[in-house]
């Protein structure tokens, strides 16, 4: 570390001293009207550097100084550094998604008691322009722009942001929508978990020494993540929509194999969307298989980077490039196979597309399934809320799997899921399938009681029940029984 101090020029009819060090061989210099301001800056600088406090490379400034420095910036101006260093390496959805959180917290982030007299306004300002990196090619909206004013002379420092009171605040914000209603418990979820990453980025930046929501005594809404039985069709029930559905004007007879695919493959909507003729295999007679590669979401034309609406992904949770392979029954073979006859394919290969050859739209499959419901559903089935979304299919159609017997992890790696997710969305079915265990295994002890031999070499019942003290002969420890004929 070495320091300069000395006259540097005349300002304003005054003498400027200057104080001038370097750090790893990068000099930095601050001027002062006096030499008593410079001799001061530069004990502060030897104290902090005899210390061994470290001294940042990019600003030369003492660990301590940079930290005070960092913790005088608003929460507003340290939010929108992060969505602006994750912009790049976050698809448009996800930006979409960030960016409404974000603009939940940061209006509660304010002084206390300071209130915008237009909130929907001021919701509208910091969502659209103040968090989307691409909107700031151009200056906001002159109501914009004076709602951002008031933000940033209101934003709290980010200093303030370790009361719990302050804190307790924002996150209550979270449980509420913009007109005072409680916010989803889902919602509210997802938008914590955006306020989490901020702060582990603000942490790791140097503008907080720890995390702030760590040890914080709040309780999130509880949420139901948990598929109710009520809401899902049966087998009966599910062939009476689709067909319903195929047999409406217009849009129906295209979507019948689309609705097909999310009960019969397990889909999610993206990946039926993007579901290409090149991933399907499509045999005349027994099963088939679609390799699926990825789905298509609409993010809107404000956060993609070619201002598209609708953009392409990877498989949820997957890397780029993976692929899953899922079994498909005869049935939804033939629809396929009915359908690419029928209306062909897109220019790139996709069997499902609008009157355009464009991607299907999400609001226009929801409006064709209404319909659907209306015309086929009775009076108590409507009250039961049942496949009240399309996607409730993809949940009707992995619980069916599971009622079924197939081994929960297979469901799992069929429909893109961890089997920790599956046991948490399907609870209430796996009690069936444990059932249906439970009668395995006691079918199998039944056979092996029913082949004991009652002349002393063989198990009697209470051997194998474990009630009886006599039960050692013919049983090695840490081995299954033997049975003797």
């Amino acid at each position: 570390m070495l320091f300069a101090f000395g006259e540097e020029a005349r300002v304003e009819g005054h003498h400027a001293f200057g104080v001038r060090w370097t750090v790893n061989g990068r000099e930095k210099s601050e001027s002062f009207l006096t030499k008593g301001l410079a001799e001061s800056r530069k004990a502060k600088l030897v104290t902090a550097a005899r210390d061994g406090e470290p001294f940042d490379p990019k600003t030369r400034l003492p660990a301590s100084e940079l930290r005070d420095l960092r913790q005088r910036t608003t929460w507003c101006a340290m939010a929108r550094e992060y969505m602006d260093a994750r912009w790049e390496r976050t698809p448009g959805n996800t930006r979409r998604t960030i960016a409404e959180a974000l603009a939940t917290i940061t209006v509660a982030f304010v002084d206390q008691g300071a209130v915008y007299h237009d909130a929907r306004v001021l919701r509208r300002a910091v969502y659209s322009w103040a968090f989307n990196r691409k909107a700031w090619v151009a200056e906001p909206r002159e109501e914009w722009r004076a709602a951002l004013d008031w933000l940033e002379r209101k934003s709290l420092p980010v200093a303030e942001l370790d009361d719990p009171v302050v804190l307790r605040r924002g996150l209550d914000a979270l449980c509420r929508k913009l007109d005072g209603t409680v916010a989803a418990p889902k919602t509210t979820r997802r938008k914590r978990a955006a306020l989490n990453e901020t702060f582990g980025d603000a942490v790791e930046r140097g503008y907080l020494t720890h995390h702030p929501l760590i040890g914080l005594r709040w309780t999130a809404p509880e949420v139901d993540d948990e598929v109710d039985p009520d809401c899902v069709p049966n087998p009966v029930q599910v062939r009476r929509l689709p067909e319903a559905v195929r047999r409406l004007p217009g849009r129906g007879p295209h979507l019948y194999a689309f609705f097909g695919c999310m009960y019969f493959a397990g889909m999610r909507p993206a990946e039926v969307i993007n579901l290409r003729k090149s991933q399907c295999r499509r045999p005349r007679t027994g099963w088939g298989l679609l390799n699926l590669k990825g789905g298509v979401v609409a993010s809107g034309k404000e956060w993609t980077d070619g201002g598209a609406v609708h953009e392409a992904h990877a498989l949820k949770r997957r890397a780029a490039k993976a692929t899953r392979p899922v079994p498909i029954p005869p049935v939804l073979v033939r629809m396929l196979i009915d359908h690419i006859a029928r209306f062909g394919v897109a220019a790139d290969g996709r069997i499902f597309q609008n009157a355009a050859g464009n991607y299907i739209d999400f609001s226009a499959y929801n409006i064709t399934w209404g319909r659907a419901r209306e015309q086929v559903l009775t009076v108590d089935e409507h009250a039961l809320n049942l496949v009240k979304r399309p996607y409730d299919l993809r949940h009707a159609g992995i619980s069916f799997w599971l009622a079924s017997g197939v081994d929960p992890a297979e469901c799992a790696r069929r429909a893109g899921q961890s089997i920790q997710v599956l046991f948490g969305y399907y609870a209430k079915f796996l009690a069936g399938t444990r059932d249906h265990a439970n009668q395995l295994i006691e079918n199998s002890m039944n056979r092996w009681e029913e082949s004991a031999v009652p002349d002393g070499g063989g198990l009697s019942p209470s051997c194998l029940s474990g009630h009886s003290e006599g039960c050692l002969t013919g049983v090695i420890p840490g081995q299954a029984p033997i049975l003797r004929s």
